[in-house]
């Protein structure tokens, strides 16, 4: 892999690049920064008290993914996961969201290294997106670090200096002394940090559970928990995702016996979609189809690329040969034939959705096939994933899914286990994170009843400064900028809330192209207006309205040629809103119009 360090067992990083030495970026992509507020100017970047402890959430607070969270004292900034998140239905065509990291940009000086805890995507996906703009040393563990430069291969990014760590591990980065502890979670190698700071220490639980029995056997650190509740720990940071869900988060296990049943009576094909970097689910559904004879093609870019990093690693294994091209899955028999793919959320693109669709080049579902989606919609792709369940039903496969069957078991700890993870602490101070505010809020009334006051709990939201010191924590007077970065293909930042707007005023009701064509000299039409109407009226049905329409253009530009002859952009406003009135009243809908003209 490139670039990619093993550091010793401690160190100091290097101090960041000055401005002049700078080297230079090929590609750039610039950032813009869209938010629900209006940042339509540039807002100022707010300076805080000294000698406190800033924590300061850029994403992951009030919404399930985008995790991103920046720790600083005086000179010094670390941040911790770098990710991004789904957009919501009413963000048409963006393909995910990441980050603000304005402050960042504002402060990169200061930056001494990013840690990312793990591999899942909405820890590790907007670090492509965010390399133009600021670019520290990474800290990470092995298949972490080997996800995120494969990622990178696919972007014209100057790639950081990745730097290979692992539990126990301890490293220091300016003012913060962070050692590394391990966590079970749905992905190897996830970590959480033990953070030294002038004010105290500080435990960021990233993402994780409590499994008794994890697939891959290693067990959370249980033993280093307990040593750093006995050392006092100031401040506690910890995942909110499951904080409504009672008992513990059920073992990984539950899965495999699940899967191994659904191998045994199985007699076609089976079909298993999961998220890409869910690498242990991956070695269950391998193993399985290992003990039943079944060789094993992949479908998904994503999931062909983690398949091979991961056994590059060392964190998949499985027997030579069981591991077939997607191209040779058509000579394999149905009944020795598992098919792993991407799609678990319903992605338009994904190798499931174009199976369900009828478009994918090399597997056509059909009669017999059993497909078996191991993963919860994640919040706002719920239609997208049950259509595809539908069309999936349509070609005659049998479709596991959902919470009767144990084909998914969630990464992320149950009220009991976020119980015991406080009980282990006994923090000072706690700051839930990683969840919509409803989680983080409930996460703090558990935290209440786990003996904290609830005045040392403090829920922010991305953008909220939290100031902490040996003694208080309060949230600070100003917030620091928190939007939201779209990013839509090869754009990234140029899709903001007007375009927003457009896509979904022509969504809603539609787009009405006026066309006119005069004469350069006297300003007179030269034919009839065309008009094209895409969403709002079937023309051939409308003809009337469309006849009153033209009579309502042919009137605007004589009248034009009276009040403002030598103003035709003045003349596009007020028929766009004009027509827009005009349709109003007969329709009670408002496209959007777009009025052209041609000068001849």
């Amino acid at each position: 892999m490139n670039q990619i360090s093993h550091p010793k067992k401690t160190f100091t990083a290097p101090p960041p690049r000055r401005a002049s030495e700078a080297r230079p970026q090929k590609h750039h992509r610039g950032i813009k920064t869209v938010n629900k507020t209006n940042y339509s100017q540039p807002m100022p970047i707010p300076t805080f008290r000294k000698d406190a402890l800033k924590v300061i959430p850029l994403g992951g607070c009030g919404e399930i993914g985008k995790n991103m969270t920046v720790l600083e004292y005086n000179d010094d900034i670390i941040v911790v996961d770098c990710g991004f998140m789904f957009p919501p239905d009413e963000m048409l065509g963006i393909d995910f969201v990441i980050p603000d990291i304005t402050y960042l940009v504002a402060n990169q000086a200061k930056i001494r290294g990013m840690i990312i805890t793990h591999g899942h995507e909405d820890h590790v996906g907007a670090i492509p997106y965010v390399l133009p703009k600021i670019s520290p040393p990474i800290y990470t563990a092995k298949l972490t670090a080997g996800l995120i430069d494969v990622k990178l291969q696919e972007f014209t990014v100057r790639k950081p200096q990745i730097n290979i760590v692992k539990a126990g591990d301890k490293i220091r980065l300016g003012a913060f002394g962070i050692e590394f502890f391990h966590l079970n979670h749905s992905i190897p190698d996830c970590l959480g940090l033990a953070i030294t700071t002038p004010e105290g220490l500080v435990v960021y639980a990233t993402d994780f559970k409590f499994d008794p029995t994890p697939v891959d056997g290693r067990k959370t650190d249980f033993e280093k928990l307990k040593e750093f509740g006995r050392r006092g720990v100031l401040l506690t940071m910890t995942d909110s995702t499951n904080t409504e869900v009672p008992g513990h988060t059920p073992s990984e296990q539950v899965i495999g016996k699940a899967i191994d049943n659904i191998f045994t009576q199985a007699k076609g094909r089976i079909i298993v979609t999961s998220f890409a970097s869910v690498i242990n689910r991956i070695q269950q559904v391998i193993d399985a189809s290992v003990k039943h004879n079944r060789l094993v093609a992949i479908s998904g870019r994503s999931m062909i690329r983690n398949v091979e990093i991961a056994t590059k690693l060392g964190y998949l294994r499985f027997p030579k040969n069981v591991v077939i091209p997607i191209q040779k899955a058509a000579k394999v028999p149905d009944s020795k034939l598992t098919i792993l793919c991407t799609g678990s959320q319903g992605e338009e693109l994904s190798a499931l959705v174009r199976m369900a669709s009828g478009d994918h080049k090399q597997i056509k579902i059909k009669k017999g096939d059993t497909v078996v989606i191991s993963a919860s919609p994640i919040p706002g792709n719920e239609n997208s994933v049950f259509g595809t369940i539908n069309n999936l039903y349509r070609e005659g496969a049998e479709v596991i899914y959902g919470k009767e069957v144990d084909v998914h078991v969630s990464g992320h700890a149950s009220k009991e286990d976020l119980k015991m993870m406080l009980q282990m602490l006994k923090p000072r101070f706690f700051m839930p994170i990683h969840g919509e505010y409803r989680h983080l809020h409930l996460h703090g009334h558990l935290a209440q009843t786990m003996g904290i006051k609830p005045e040392n709990i403090l829920v922010l939201e991305n953008g909220d400064v939290a100031e902490v010191t040996r003694n208080s924590i309060r949230k600070a007077d100003k917030k620091v900028p928190s939007g939201i970065v779209m990013v839509d293909g090869l754009g990234v930042g140029d899709v903001g809330n007007i375009v927003l707007r457009d896509r979904q005023a022509m969504a809603t009701e539609g787009i009405f192209v006026v066309i006119v064509t005069v004469d350069k000299q006297t300003g007179k039409l030269l034919s009839s207006p065309d008009i094209i109407s895409r969403g709002f009226v079937y023309m051939r049905e409308s003809e009337e309205l469309i006849r009153k329409t033209r009579e309502e253009v042919k009137r605007a530009v004589a009248d034009r040629a009276q009040k403002y002859p030598a103003n035709w952009s003045f003349f596009k406003s007020k028929i766009r809103d004009d027509l827009t009135e005009f349709l109003y009243n007969h329709t009670k809908r408002r496209p959007m119009v777009l009025p052209v003209v041609i000068e001849v």
